[in-house]
Parts: C-alpha cells; sequence; structure tokens
C-alpha cells in the first residue's frame, strides 16, 4: 500500500508540538531533519509509530526522522504545506540548530569550523618546528648552519603568519570576502608593528595617538603575532559590516564603497577596541601568572589554564617571567616544568583520541599533532584535535594540574628557556623528576581523554541489530569515492566506470550525487562504509547507508530493476542496522537481471555530494 504523504507529514507535525514549536526544517537523500524551540513537547513514540517514519534520532541539536530516498522528498512538500513553512536547506537547519545551542558551544564550533581547513598547515609546519628546534639543541653547530637557517625559515611560516591563514579561514566561516579577511589578517601583523613576541623585552612601545574631538585614543603599535581569538573576532566583526553595508549600499558604489568602509572600520575598531581588550588580558595574565608559580597550589593553576592562554595566544608572554627568573644569580626557571606539563598533557589526550578514533581523518590530524605537542608545539593538537572535541582538552588540564603541581612541589627547573616537553631534557636540572612529571601529566590526560571521549555516538541511535542479522562474510575493496567526508570503498567486485558512464541518463547526469558504476564480475554486495542503514527498497534492489560526517551513500544494483519487484535480490540487512564497512549487505542475480532485459551495472553513489570538497571517484582516486 502507498504511503499517504500528506498524512504522514500532519501525523509528524502533530507529535512535534505543531507549527509554533518548528524553528526550521530541510530534508537530504533520506532524512527530514528539524530543528524545535521545546524539546519536552516532542512526542517521540508516537513519532516512531507514523507510518512512512522508519527511524529516529537527535544529533548537533536537530531531530532527524528517517524517511527514505525518493520518499522524503514527497513528505517534505506536504510538511511545507501543513505547517505554511517555506523551502529551506541543509544549511539554515544547521545554523538553526547551531543558534539553539548554549554561547560557549556556539564559539567552540566557530573555533573548530575555522582551523579544520586550515590544519594540514599547522600540524605540518608544528611538527617541522618541533624537530628543528630539538636538532638545534642536541647539536648546536647545526643551529649556527644555513640549512638550520633555512629550515627554521619555513618551519615557522605558518606561525609567523598565522593571523593571515586563520582570517582567511574566518572569512569562510562567517560568510566575507576571504581576500577582505586576508587583508584584516596582514594588517594585524603588519611589518610597521612591534612584533607581540618580542614586546616583553623593550621598555618603551610606540604608539599612535588619534585625536578625535580633541579626545586623544593612544593605541600601542603591536603586532598579533601568535593571536587567535582576536583574529577571529576582528574577522567576525568585518563580515557583520560587510553584509550589513552590502543591504544598505547602491549597486552602482558597492564595489569601492563596502570595501574601503568595512576594511577602514575593521581595522580602527580591532587596534583602538580588540586590541587594548587584550593587551590589558595579557597584563594581567602576565602578574597573575608572576604570583601563582611561587607556590605549589598557584603552579597547578597554571598548569591547568596555561593551554587557554595557548587559545588567546597569550602564551609568548611567559619568556619575560622565565627571562626574569634566569637574570637572578644563581636563578633557575622553575616555570619550564609547569609549561613542560601542561603541553605534555596535550600531548597525552591528543594521542588518546589517535589511538581510540575510528574515523581515518581524525588519526591522521591527531596523530602528527601529538608528537609536534611532545616537542613542545601544542597549537596543532589544541586547535586541530582537544579543543574542537572539547572533553580532551579538559583531560589535558587535569594532567596539567597534577604535573604541575608536582614539578613546582618537587623544585624542578631549567637552566635555559624557550624550549618544553621532550626537548627540554636539554636544559632541566633534574632529568629523572622530569621525566616523572611527564610521566604524570601525560599518562593521566592520555587516560582521562581515553575514558571521557566517545567518538560519533547519536543521542538516540537506531538499535544494533541482532547478531545473527547478516551473514559474517566480509569482504574489502580499495576506495572508489573520496572527499572532505572521508572514503568510500568499491562495493563488489568488478570494472569500476565514471558515474557518466552509467546507461541510464539520471544517475549519469549526476542528478542523485557523484561516485561510481560498477561492471558486477561478483554477485555480492558489501558496505562500503561503517553506518547505519538508513533505506531498503521494497524491491530489496537498494540500499542507503548513513555514514560519518553526515555521507549519505546510495547503492543501487541494475538499472530499472525496480520493475522486477524484489526477484533476483536478497538482502542481508534492514532499516537501522549498523553496518561495518566489508560487510556483506546484499546477494543479486545477475542472470535474472539480465533475463529482464536490464543492465546489471551496480550503482554506488555519495547522494549528497554537493555539501563536500574534494570529490573525486574512480580513477581521480
Amino acid at each position: 500500500m502507498a504511503l499517504d504523504y500528506r498524512k504522514c507529514a500532519e501525523e509528524i507535525v502533530s507529535h512535534i508540538g505543531g507549527r509554533e514549536n518548528i524553528v526550521q526544517a530541510a530534508h537530504c537523500a533520506t532524512r527530514l531533519r528539524l530543528v524545535i524551540k521545546d524539546n519536552s513537547k516532542v512526542q517521540k513514540s508516537a513519532l516512531e509509530n507514523v507510518d512512512g517514519v522508519k527511524g529516529m534520532f537527535e544529533n548537533n541539536g536537530q531531530l532527524q526522522l528517517i524517511i527514505g530516498t525518493g520518499t522524503v522528498n514527497k513528505v517534505y512538500a506536504e510538511f511545507l504545506s501543513v505547517t505554511g513553512m517555506t523551502e529551506a536547506t541543509k544549511d539554515d537547519v544547521k545554523a538553526a540548530a547551531a543558534a539553539g545551542q548554549p554561547i560557549w558551544k556556539r564559539m567552540l564550533k566557530a573555533i573548530g569550523d575555522v582551523f579544520v581547513p586550515i590544519l594540514p598547515a599547522i600540524v605540518a609546519s608544528g611538527l617541522m618546528m618541533g624537530f628543528v628546534e630539538a636538532m638545534g639543541k642536541v647539536y648546536p653547530e647545526f643551529a649556527s648552519t644555513s640549512w638550520y637557517d633555512f629550515l627554521d625559515m619555513v618551519a615557522n611560516t605558518a606561525f609567523a603568519y598565522l593571523p593571515v591563514i586563520v582570517a582567511i579561514s574566518a572569512a569562510r566561516v562567517f560568510g566575507g570576502n576571504t581576500f577582505l579577511g586576508a587583508v584584516i589578517g596582514l594588517a594585524m601583523i603588519h611589518a610597521n608593528l612591534v612584533n607581540a613576541w618580542v614586546v616583553g623585552t623593550l621598555e618603551t612601545i610606540p604608539a599612535w595617538n588619534f585625536n578625535i574631538l580633541n579626545f586623544i585614543i593612544s593605541v600601542q603599535k603591536v603586532g598579533y603575532q601568535g593571536h587567535v581569538i582576536p583574529v577571529i573576532i576582528a574577522v567576525w566583526l568585518m563580515c557583520a559590516i560587510e553584509k550589513w553595508l552590502h543591504k544598505h549600499t547602491p549597486e552602482m558604489i558597492d564595489l569601492f564603497v563596502v570595501p574601503f568602509t568595512t576594511v577602514l572600520l575593521t581595522t580602527f575598531i580591532t587596534f583602538t577596541v580588540i586590541g587594548p581588550i587584550f593587551s590589558q588580558l595579557e597584563t594581567w595574565v602576565l602578574e597573575g601568572a608572576k604570583i601563582l608559580v611561587k607556590n605549589p597550589l598557584g603552579s597547578a593553576v597554571m598548569g591547568a589554564i596555561y593551554p587557554w592562554t595557548v587559545v588567546m595566544g597569550l602564551h609568548h608572554m611567559y619568556n619575560v617571567i622565565e627571562a626574569g627568573m634566569l637574570s637572578v644569580e644563581g636563578g633557575l626557571n622553575t616555570w619550564m616544568p609547569i609549561a613542560s606539563a601542561a603541553n605534555f598533557a596535550q600531548f597525552g589526550a591528543c594521542l588518546a583520541i589517535g589511538f581510540k578514533a575510528r574515523n581515518a581523518r581524525t588519526k591522521v590530524v591527531a596523530v602528527p599533532s601529538s608528537i609536534s605537542a611532545a616537542l613542545g608545539i601544542t597549537e596543532p593538537a589544541i586547535f586541530g584535535i582537544n579543543l574542537r572535541f572539547f572533553k580532551p582538552i579538559i583531560a589535558g588540564m587535569i594532567g596539567g594540574t597534577v604535573g604541575a603541581f608536582y614539578g613546582a612541589f618537587s623544585g624542578i627547573g631549567a637552566k635555559a628557556y624557550g624550549v618544553t616537553g621532550i626537548p627540554g631534557y636539554l636544559t632541566i636540572a633534574q632529568p629523572l623528576q622530569y621525566t616523572i612529571l611527564l610521566a604524570i601529566s601525560g599518562g593521566i590526560a592520555f587516560v582521562l581523554a581515553w575514558v571521557m571521549w566517545h567518538e560519533d555516538e547519536p543521542a538516540e541511535a537506531a538499535p544494533a541489530p541482532a547478531a545473527d542479522s547478516a551473514p559474517e562474510a566480509t569482504l574489502e575493496f580499495g576506495t572508489v569515492i573520496t572527499s572532505s567526508a572521508g572514503e568510500i570503498a568499491q562495493c563488489t567486485a568488478g570494472k569500476v566506470i565514471p558515474y557518466t558512464d552509467i546507461p541510464d541518463p539520471t544517475f549519469a547526469a549526476g542528478t542523485l550525487g557523484q561516485g561510481v558504476g560498477i561492471v558486477p564480475e561478483d554477485e555480492y554486495v558489501y558496505a562500503p562504509i561503517d553506518g547505519e542503514i538508513s533505506s531498503v527498497a521494497e524491491s530489496k534492489h537498494a540500499i542507503g547507508i548513513s555514514g560519518e560526517n553526515d555521507m549519505e551513500v546510495l547503492i543501487h544494483v541494475g538499472v530499472d530493476t525496480v520493475e522486477m519487484k524484489g526477484d533476483g535480490f536478497e538482502d542481508y540487512v534492514k532499516e537501522g542496522d549498523k553496518v561495518k564497512k566489508g560487510q556483506r549487505i546484499m546477494k543479486f542475480d545477475r542472470e535474472k537481471i539480465k533475463k529482464a532485459g536490464h543492465p546489471d551495472t551496480v550503482v554506488l553513489l555519495l547522494t549528497n555530494s554537493d555539501d563536500y570538497e574534494g570529490v573525486k571517484f574512480g580513477a581521480d582516486v
């Protein structure tokens, strides 16, 4: 019996609290995605029993109802008719869901969104910086060579110009012009400004004195090298100004008025408001740190908050504390063990994620980032993993707290400054105690991150299938589709062809997404990704799978095989089942397909390929 799309939509609306309880609604290949005002009004058990709703879960502030490929768009059309809402996109729903989250979650998400695209640059630079600095300490003669000078320049490029990279990425996230974002980032590290990493060594700092209506505003000419938060705030402001101006400026003069006004206002506010706020913050943190490190309890506090000063770009000023400690006769740098404990704790937390994560992309970032942190460069670990997932940075704070307390209590100190982590052995006065400190801070953070962090666990995922719900046979093929969301493997044995060569105009046009066709040499289909079965066609010839990063994969065996009404097909899974990559999920009879007069090409598509960057398939993978 055909589904009554109107009735399905009406029942969904009634069970989620009516139109007044809906913030936004959209759909993807298989799901109706809703953002709800008051979740207490949602009748979940009733929703699960609505004819047409095949599953339900909540994720990232969205209520997602699994309806199925080819059906969800029809239910969505009726949903809009019932509610009187206008059509929206998945991005609209994501934005609405994000707006309903607590402000601290929105801030963390914004930072994560900014840093994800630039991770390769800072991870590579972090690793290289750590190795180059370590080589210079181990072999002092190498530090005076041209090779060292060249490698050091290449290694620290990403960090020396980090505000520019961050500004470009932030402009993309906040919807502004990326080139204007680059200008803001460049202005914040302009050569006419005093480098932020050396400002603490100067007795006097040059300043601008702006005379505005006989009121003098004095602004120090200090750059933002190593800073992150003020850059993101500045670009957010830039994007807000730019969008407002675009709406209120006549098109005839928009081209030159909007960029000029946006850059001028943003830079002035950045240097006169944002800058002074962070300058004062630096002063408070520095003075507070000087007081705290005089006793073990205070050192423990600094061990906890140290990674947050890295996030704000304030950690370079600690060189002033270290230099002061070493300047007195017989001075010992007792700040270095605190920084080492905090940094090595971030290493331990990041390494735990690298070992525990099943997501290959997470592993690729976490493992090298943890190595960089072990060598004293923690930005890749903090921004790439720990801050993004949040729980790891908390685990690192706890490990840093305990490690810093031990370091201060045992009186560990260094004979130089500027290095932490493993290279710190070259300057430390008590190597055995230092080893214990690293083991404590890194070990505690590793264990806590392992226990606290769980990967991709939806709030209400569909129940796992029974042990005998599918055959045990598994087989894994090579990757045939890649994108920024992850990799998709070949799902059956045979010759891979581009989707444009599939003998069906809809598939060949990419209407249902990009992917590949496979001329089969076998009669079994295997799951191409880890995920959840989101749909199984009544005619058994097509299966949808939802995977990590919201990937929607469609496996369609043969062309026009829906006409066979299930004859020649056997499915080993049902909707809601969890599957592993390589798990056997279907059998089909090639001879029956051919006798029915249909091509037996197996279609494998990423149906929401438009959502991701860098989609490659077939021979291009």
